[in-house]
Parts: structure tokens; sequence; C-alpha cells
């Protein structure tokens, strides 16, 4: 797990160097999780779980209106702890919106094996000041224990 957040660190800084046009953040909100599971003849249901969500962020320019925004966040979900790293590739279409892309590496702490996961996520934000933005993200799971989720969350740029 150390050398997990040692390249995270490491790759954050790295590209800090790519751009005089680089932001840092904070962020946290809530995140609502999905489980999807079979109940003998009652056929699907779904169970969500509130959690919540917390961590920092950087804004690396491109070119124009693209941007690289890699996050390290830390998530409480109930029993489980985990650390989500998501890249994202960030496009300010208008007015103040953002639309981001990209995956996402977790790592769960509380799993004896296969802890680490990638997911997938699209992501919404909205800039209501040159420092504050509401954000909404979609994560898609690809196996049964990374189920999907939305976050809503704010972001803070220091």
């Amino acid at each position: 797990m150390k050398q997990s957040c040692i390249a995270i660190l490491f790759l954050l800084f790295s590209l800090s160097a790519l751009s005089a046009q680089t932001e840092y953040g904070v962020k946290g909100g809530l995140n609502f999780t999905f489980y999807q599971f079979e109940e003998s003849n009652f056929g699907k249901d779904t169970d969500v779980q509130i959690g919540y969500y917390f961590g920092g962020f950087a804004n690396f320019e491109i070119e124009n209106d693209f941007y690289l925004q890699p996050e390290l966040l830390y998530i409480g979900l109930g029993d489980f702890k985990f650390l989500n790293a998501p890249i994202y590739l960030k496009y300010n279409v208008k007015n103040n919106f953002n639309i981001l892309v990209g995956p996402s590496i977790n790592y769960f702490f509380d799993f004896f094996n296969a802890k680490l996961k990638i997911r997938a996520d699209l992501a919404l934000a909205y800039n209501v000041s040159s420092k504050l933005e509401l954000q909404m993200k979609y994560t898609i799971g690809f196996e049964e224990i990374t189920p999907n989720g939305v976050f809503l969350g704010l972001g803070y740029k220091l």
C-alpha cells in the first residue's frame, strides 16, 4: 500500500512540471453506492449505501480548454475504507461547465485479496466562482465488489 501511495504522489509532483497553469485544491462530499443482487424469487433489487469522501486534486492545463486532473480521495462507505485515484481528462465546455472522464484506480484496505480495482468515471462540474466548484460524478464498477456510485460534492481551489 505504501508503494501505491508513493507512486501516486510521485505522479502528482511530476505532473506539476508540465504547466505553469497548475491549480491545486481540496474536495469532499457524499457518495451513494448501488449494489445489484439477486434475491431468490424477488428478482433484481438495488440496495443503496451512503458514504463520504475527501481529498485533493490538481489541474494541469494541456491546451486551451483541456486539462489533466488527477485526484487522490479517501472514501468511507459503511465498513469499507479505500483510496480512489481518478485521472481525468477535463474539458471546459462553456459558461463554467466542465466534463471530466477517465479511469479511477481504487485500493481497498478491507479486503484479503484483490485489493486493487479499476473503474470508469464520468463527471460534471460547475464553477460557482473562481475558487468554488460543484461536482457530480458517476462511477462504473466492472466487478461485483466495485459497484456503481454517484458522488456529489464541492471542490475548493487553493
